[in-house]
């Protein structure tokens, strides 16, 4: 409880950042943010009062403390919404916030643009907070932690594998927190520079960095119509979509041959520039846009949804059929383990992929001994399972959101891409949950269920199944 009382504690003071924009557009909302960043700094000294940390956290405590402490903030992190009384409803709220930490985007507020600044700034925040991981944060922040920090760092960052950039973890969190950083002030001066005011550009930093995809207006980047903003997010989209270590790792040795090294870094580019030039091609007649405006909306709209950012600039449900599919398909691919990207990750695919080719050999050669490598490591059998029994719960998990969503009166594909991109962390789906559209439609028990859903693939389904086993609470 003493982790959790810190991390509640964070989550507070990340909160007071939005009284300054409150207060500097002289809106009536600042009173409301401050009770909710004073309740929320109040009861998380006060768990961290009552409840000392432990001198050492097993594998079980360690799942247990990343999965509440995301369920925690996400919980404290809807007052804002509850208190200002833009979103009074607690399932509303809930979902807002879920969907902010986690990066997943879906939104049930219809007009973006009569929500106070200071709560729009939240809203963002959120999304920044949860790209590199809460967790990651407390990690890098709190000193003494050890081997705890080891295990719970491990527990939250995504991917089959996880890459150190230093021996010790919190230095290993600090620095990819540095990074993170550093990318997102790079990006806020560029879209400053390239015309947005400062508060969108902060907020759409946050939200790029965090392939997030919340946006200050209504028709999301469409909004925005300068071709150098667009092409600047979509550079950004893709680097926050590559794994931060491959980028602190390539700024410190001053090589960028070590991406060209990383076999998921090539299949993540390879998928892109594929999944763009099919877009591309499939509105060779009839679409009224000269070429730039054609690569720029294929470019866009294939790293947004691959990275799971799912920013808009176009109605892609109005697409052609064929990039219709494709961006159907990029659902299922995410980033690279170690991004803030999520969905399934191209290096589970290569695991999958290597390990299909393996039985295959194995068949012709029973006798044969065929390690299989990623990374220039050997991996272990335990890991490979790992990564299959992943897929298959990430699937049973896509037919049972989908179901659910059926029975509550949805059509079938907005039911099942409802659920792809609840569990993906990508956004907006198709159909009735389209990305001119919101989940504000949906039945409180229907937001819940999502809300589940988009912590369980934000975490990637193992930290928060685990305590949900009647076994994890026995001794």
């Amino acid at each position: 409880m003493g982790y959790l009382g810190r991390i509640i504690t964070i989550i507070g003071i990340a909160m007071l950042s939005c009284i300054a924009w409150s207060i500097y557009y002289q809106e009536d909302v600042v009173i409301n943010l401050g009770v909710a960043a004073g309740i929320t700094i109040s009861c998380g000294i006060l768990l961290g009062w009552f409840f000392p940390q432990k001198a050492s956290l097993n594998f079980k405590e360690s799942f247990a403390v990343v999965s509440l402490g995301w369920i925690c903030a996400s919980l404290f992190g809807s007052l804002p919404y509850m208190l200002t009384g833009y979103l009074p409803s607690f399932a509303d709220a809930v979902f807002e916030t879920v969907s902010g930490f986690t990066t997943t985007g879906a939104s049930v507020i219809t007009d973006v643009e009569t929500i106070p600044k200071g709560l729009l700034f939240w809203r963002s925040l959120t999304q920044w907070l949860g790209g590199m991981g809460i967790i990651a944060l407390f990690v890098a922040i709190i000193a003494g932690m050890g081997a705890k920090g080891n295990q719970l760092f491990r527990a939250e960052v995504p991917g089959p594998i996880t890459d150190k950039v230093s021996p010790r973890i919190r230095d290993s969190a600090k620095k990819l927190w540095k990074t993170y950083v550093v990318l997102s002030i790079i990006l806020c001066v560029l879209l400053y520079v390239f015309g947005m005011n400062l508060f969108d550009a902060f907020c759409h930093t946050f939200t790029t960095m965090a392939t997030g995809g919340f946006s200050t207006k209504n028709n999301s980047v469409a909004y925005y119509t300068s071709p150098a903003i667009q092409w600047t997010l979509v550079i950004f989209m893709f680097i926050a979509g590559v794994n931060f270590s491959l980028h602190f790792l390539a700024y410190k040795k001053r090589s960028l041959k070590l991406y060209l090294r990383d076999r998921e870094f090539k299949v993540y580019s390879s998928i892109a520039l594929v999944a763009i030039f099919i877009v591309f091609i499939s509105w060779a007649t009839g679409s009224g846009m000269n070429i730039e405006e054609k690569l720029r909306g294929a470019a866009f709209q294939v790293v947004s949804i691959m990275t799971t950012t799912g920013f808009a600039t176009m109605d892609y449900d109005r697409w052609p059929a064929l990039g219709q599919a494709i961006l159907f398909l990029l659902m299922l691919v995410g980033g690279c383990a170690g991004s803030t990207g999520g969905s399934v990750k191209p290096g589970r695919y290569l695991i999958i992929f290597q390990r299909g080719l393996i039985e295959l050999k194995q068949m012709v050669h029973p006798k044969a001994i065929l390690p299989q490598k990623f990374g220039g490591k050997v991996l272990g059998d335990a890991l490979v399972i790992n990564v299959l029994q992943f897929f298959f719960l990430y699937v049973v998990l896509i037919m049972i959101g989908a179901l659910v969503m059926a029975l509550m009166g949805l059509d079938l594909f907005s039911s099942l891409t409802a659920s792809m991109a609840c569990l993906g962390n990508i956004g907006p789906g198709f159909g009735l949950v389209g990305p001119t559209l919101n989940y504000g439609f949906i039945a409180d028990g229907g937001k819940y269920l999502l809300s589940v859903l988009m912590l369980v693939g934000r975490l990637e389904i193992y930290p928060v199944l685990v305590i949900l086993m009647s076994q994890f609470w026995q001794e």
